[in-house]
């Protein structure tokens, strides 16, 4: 692989270290909201955090060409708490990222003409909606004291597509077929 665009490989250097931050995040969440009695929140964190995994991947690899370390900046929600708190945090970092990483990112790629990064860009970015509003879901369910009630979770492990129910024949976002999901 050639390199890419200075902006978009720094871009898509602070997305990779979002994704992981994200990914690592979601799994300590998990097994707080284990701990808590959500067994439900519990599985969707972990779902989710493997969704981060398969978009930082995917930022990692454009990144191929590379070798050696480099700065990153990655938002980051700290502070872990109850389950409440944590839902708080990655709906606040889901949100940033529909409302003002991605968008930023993705126009960025497409103006240089990375293809490729705009893909691996637009694939995050349309799973961060689904992302958001699951987690505000579990969000509404905790403040009723209440676990979610949620079908199986559905991730493509090509781009990240993320959905409850049955995997669809197709990934809407990728085209993979639906033996490329992974349950929860």
């Amino acid at each position: 692989m050639t390199s890419v665009s200075s902006m978009t490989e720094q871009n898509l250097k602070n997305a990779f270290s979002g994704e992981s931050q994200a990914h690592m995040r979601y799994l300590i969440f998990s097994d707080i909201a284990q701990q808590e009695k959500f067994p439900e929140i519990a599985r969707l964190f972990r779902a989710i955090a493997y969704a981060e995994q398969v978009h930082s991947t995917n930022h990692f690899r454009i990144l191929s060409y590379l070798k050696g370390g480099f700065i990153t900046i990655g938002m980051a929600g700290f502070g872990p708490g109850d389950t409440v708190k944590n839902l708080d945090i990655a709906i606040e970092g889901e949100t940033f990222e529909i409302n003002e990483m991605y968008p930023v990112y993705l126009e960025t790629a497409k103006f240089q003409k990375e293809n490729e990064a705009a893909r691996s860009f637009e694939w995050a970015y349309d799973t961060e909606k689904v992302h958001a509003g699951m987690f505000l879901k579990a969000r509404q369910a905790v403040g009723r004291g209440q676990d979610l009630e949620i079908k199986k979770i559905q991730i493509c492990e090509v781009c990240g597509y993320t959905i409850e129910g049955d995997a669809p024949d197709r990934c809407p976002l990728c085209k993979a077929t639906k033996d490329k999901f992974k349950s929860f």
